[in-house]
């Protein structure tokens, strides 16, 4: 929910060739051994420690995320910040279409593909958007539905660091998506450090876009780390097709 950023590649442990191919490869045997049960209830066995993070991460927002965000959107040009966001979608639709071929959805790999050369040759890069205006929008997903697809269980619920909100099987996900980037395969060195930087723009133009929804979950709730808990995982489970919470928040300020 905060700043979702990718660590730099000169600073990670990267795994790649075919002992990474192994790994991946053992990781889904290993998921697909279980069945994930489906839960329409909330999980926090650690909420004091994800307590704690989340006031960390709400401080990291007052201080730098909202003010850095509304000077953003007040500084650059909405076609520029749209153009960076663009960009920064066009350049995770590798790793999409790498999710949707392991999950067996090889429509929606078609189409992300299509998306992606369509936007990377006319598109300028993916600065613009003609694969919209055609009808070849993204079908997004990651490597954490893909664990979910294979039979992971979703796990606990967890709050990382800057990251936000997540669970065990989903945190799992964000690891092995950023690993196996394909992007690194194919696309010029020089892109793929640029597509950080845009990854950080857009979040930090996202922040400043829809101020008044973070503001009303991270300040404006009762229990704020409860709402923005809930509003992960009732929107996660719905991406993946799972029921409805049964659990519920009740906002005072909501009345």
């Amino acid at each position: 929910m905060l700043i979702m950023t990718k660590i730099g590649p000169d600073g990670a442990m990267v795994c790649r060739g075919p002992l990474a191919a192994l790994w991946l490869g053992g990781l889904l045997a290993l998921a697909a051994c279980t069945s994930a049960p489906v839960s329409d209830q909330i999980n926090d066995p650690r909420e004091a420690q994800n307590r704690g993070v989340h006031e960390f991460n709400k401080d990291m927002d007052r201080l730098v995320l909202k003010p850095v965000g509304a000077a953003y959107v007040s500084v650059v040009p909405q076609p520029i910040a749209i153009g960076v966001s663009n960009f920064a979608d066009n350049m995770g639709l590798p790793g999409t279409v790498l999710n949707d071929i392991l999950q067996l959805k090889l429509d929606e790999a078609a189409q992300n593909t299509g998306r992606f050369l369509l936007n990377s040759t006319v598109g300028l890069l993916g600065v613009l958007d003609p694969a919209s205006a055609m009808g070849l929008l993204e079908k997004p997903t990651d490597f954490g539905a893909t664990l979910n697809f294979y039979g992971m269980p979703e796990g606990a619920y967890v709050e990382l660091p800057v990251l936000g909100p997540s669970t065990d099987r989903d945190m799992l996900g964000k690891a092995v998506d950023f690993v196996f980037d394909p992007t690194w395969l194919f696309v010029p060195r020089p892109l793929v450090y640029l597509s950080y930087g845009a990854d950080v723009g857009a979040t930090i133009g996202d922040r400043g876009r829809y101020s008044e929804t973070y503001d009303s979950v991270l300040y404006e709730s009762a229990d704020g780390y409860a709402q923005a808990r809930l509003l992960y995982l009732e929107n996660r489970r719905y991406q993946l097709g799972q029921p409805a919470m049964t659990d519920t928040f009740e906002d005072p300020y909501a009345q």
